[in-house]
């Protein structure tokens, strides 16, 4: 028997295989047409169900880590990586570790604090705002991000419904404490980000970090017992009436931190934040976010349109981050020679 009679006696595909093959086919281009982020999407969500699903696996297993437990282990494993870049200078992990160390130490000395107090903090994008968040967070304090485009009544009404124990400010917004001074609770303790102060009652807290020790705080005073406690207070624009405090739990800061490396951020990436870190955006997805990866970011003191894609060039930045009309703006930009 010849090859071609072979071929015809050979057993015919079930009825059905033609229309699935084609049911399969259209599906693929229906996918590719309408849907053609559906496997990226979906890669997605699936890494962000298994960091859920970890999480809750440490919560089950009793084993609490916080982001900032993560920014300390990062600050052993990698001393000398550049953690944020500020006006040119670099701050690397061990940097940020050991001055917030100071910081805590500060407080520790001579501001009464413990373990659950709420301390209000009003300053602008600076390293020592990080510096500052995390020597309180080293304590166990529950750190309330005040906006300082807030002024007189509402700011004071920002201050007084967190209810701090203590008001830490910077040295670039002691005029917004000049207005709400003299009507804030005599019990809240005031600390400025400077080597001296012409205010009564206010204390200096940059000279102190200087002669401060950097010995790590002990660490059952950060431990966190539950991932549903506060940790943060962060406030609305008060657009539609005074701001109000959004409470923040230890688990919500976790999720937000894993927002950079579920878009596929990595270790080698430089991140640029040009957003106010009293802003969720800048401190939970960017510096968290950071810290997550084990990256490297770069912080500006306010968004400029017309120095962001110098200073992307200037820095290497590989992410950015925007909300709202930032975009626009950049978009507006004029084309500058040599920024491409």
């Amino acid at each position: 028997m010849s090859g071609w009679e072979d071929l015809f006696l050979l057993p015919m595909p079930p009825s059905w295989v033609p229309g699935a093959a084609a049911g399969i086919v259209s599906l693929h281009l229906i996918q590719k047409l309408f849907f053609p982020y559906f496997w990226l999407d979906l890669r997605y969500l699936l890494k962000v169900l298994m960091y859920g699903l970890r999480v809750e696996m440490y919560r089950l297993q009793g084993r609490i880590v916080t982001v900032l437990d993560k920014f300390v282990k990062l600050a052993e494993k990698q001393p000398h990586k550049p953690f944020l870049i500020y006006e040119g200078k670099v701050h690397t992990y061990q940097d940020v570790d050991r001055r917030s160390n100071r910081v805590a130490q500060v407080f520790l000395q001579h501001g009464a604090l413990k373990k659950g107090d709420t301390v209000a903090m009003l300053m602008s994008n600076e390293p020592d705002f990080i510096h500052v968040w995390f020597g309180l967070a080293k304590l166990g304090c529950v750190v309330a991000f005040l906006n300082f485009n807030v002024r007189s009544r509402s700011l004071l009404h920002c201050v007084s419904s967190c209810e701090p124990k203590m008001l830490v400010v910077g040295a670039d917004l002691l005029g917004s404490l000049e207005e709400i001074l003299p009507n804030l609770q005599k019990d809240i303790s005031v600390w400025t980000m400077t080597k001296e102060s012409t205010f009564p009652r206010v204390h200096t807290l940059l000279d102190k970090i200087e002669d401060a020790s950097e010995v790590p705080v002990p660490v059952n005073q950060r431990s966190a017992d539950n991932l549903k406690s506060s940790v943060l207070y962060i406030f609305t624009s008060g657009t539609t009436g005074l701001p109000k405090a959004a409470v923040i739990s230890h688990m919500q800061v976790l999720k937000g931190a894993a927002g950079l490396w579920a878009f596929g951020a990595t270790a080698a990436d430089i991140i640029y934040i040009t957003l106010p870190l009293y802003h969720s955006a800048a401190s939970l997805l960017g510096i968290g976010g950071c810290i997550e990866i084990g990256a490297t970011c770069v912080l500006k003191k306010k968004f400029s349109a017309s120095q962001f894609w110098s200073d992307c060039k200037k820095y290497n930045v590989t992410v950015i981050q925007y909300i709202g009309e930032l975009c626009r703006y950049l978009c507006n930009q004029p084309v500058v020679s040599g920024t491409k």
